[in-house]
């Protein structure tokens, strides 16, 4: 997994990219808000939560007394920029009110009745809470996903929790929502593709043309919804491991549910798919039909929907094409 964190355009230090190593330990997960662009938080595997005020030059570790070492997933509110999640291994969600200061951890998580079956297969004694996903539309509404056994959500800020649905994933690896579509939701899981209508309640599978279903990463067009790029493999060998990768990327477009079209896989579209590529993360952009993915071959954009991607310009040393990319994320971009 990756040890470094990269910033592209920092405008503070007039370099294209600042670099912090996390003492050899796995990054995790990265996230940051539109409203405070030079804060952003990065949840690391041993060494706990870190977090900048000055666009990754520093780094402080928060919420050492309060939250695990392992932290598997980091969420900004869309609602407030001093809100943010946190997602724990063993499995726990922790929010804080005041930009990371302290933390409070949300009750009855563990209690829920699937919680016997939750287990993640590389260490089966554990699970851990792989993604929380704000709904835009409600403060209070929050998805967290369960690696591996179940998508949970609460709807009163954590007070209660609901348990999975029948028609939800079980293994599910990243989430987005749209401002603009309330009730919506769309997910990348272990076990396949996923969406909803109806807040969570529940989800179809539309899966035709969708040839790799281990899948990883999913984001929506910030000005058409219905285009999804979706990043997947075969397996999470195929999808996680340098020496065996082979991932692909989908992209959708035309439609909801059942009744859009088929995933289409984007092989001729400048970016590196297929053997020895890692499945990708991605990122929406500010305008519409932008993009942005990283996986060991690199950071690339695309401004027309994924029809065609440009490699960024960004320093990317021989070791990165043996590590795999945790997180990425989009602050204050400019129109191009």
């Amino acid at each position: 997994m990756a040890e470094d964190v990269l910033v592209v355009g920092d405008a503070e230090t007039e370099s294209p990219t600042a670099r912090r190593t996390f003492e050899g330990h796995e990054v995790e997960c990265l996230a940051a808000g539109d409203d405070a662009p030079a804060r952003a938080f990065c949840g690391t595997f041993e060494s706990g939560l870190h977090r900048t005020d000055d666009a990754g030059e520093t780094w402080d570790r928060v919420g050492a007394d309060a939250i695990p070492e392992s932290v598997t997933s980091v969420a900004v509110s869309p609602h407030d920029p001093a809100v943010v999640y946190a997602g724990t291994e063993p499995s726990a969600v922790f929010e804080s009110t005041d930009a990371g200061e302290t933390w409070t951890e949300f009750d009855g998580l563990a209690d829920l009745p699937s919680a016997s079956e939750w287990s993640f297969p590389p260490r089966p004694d554990t699970h851990h809470a792989r993604w929380v996903e704000p709904d835009p539309a409600d403060p209070d509404h929050l998805y967290v996903g369960v690696e591996a056994g179940a998508l949970v959500q609460t709807r009163d800020g954590g007070e209660t929790w609901e348990d999975r649905v029948p028609s939800a994933r079980r293994d599910t690896h990243s989430m987005t929502t749209h401002g603009d579509e309330p009730g919506r939701a769309w997910v990348a899981a272990g076990d396949g593709y996923a969406e909803t209508r109806d807040g969570g309640e529940t989800w179809t599978h539309p899966q035709a043309g969708l040839d790799h279903r281990y899948c990883w990463s999913v984001v929506v067009d910030e000005a058409d919804p219905s285009r999804i790029l979706l990043s997947s493999a075969s397996g999470p060998r195929s999808a996680h491991n340098p020496a065996s990768a082979e991932s692909y990327l989908y992209r959708r477009e035309g439609g909801t549910g059942d009744d859009g079209g088929a995933w289409e896989r984007l092989d001729d579209a400048g970016i590196p798919t297929g053997s020895g590529v890692v499945r990708a993360v991605l990122a929406r952009g500010r305008d519409a039909g932008a993009f942005y993915a990283v996986t060991n071959r690199g950071l690339y954009r695309t401004a027309d929907g994924g029809d065609s991607f440009d490699r960024l310009d960004v320093p990317w040393p021989d070791a990165y094409e043996g590590q795999t990319p945790s997180g990425l994320a989009v602050v204050g971009e400019a129109n191009r």
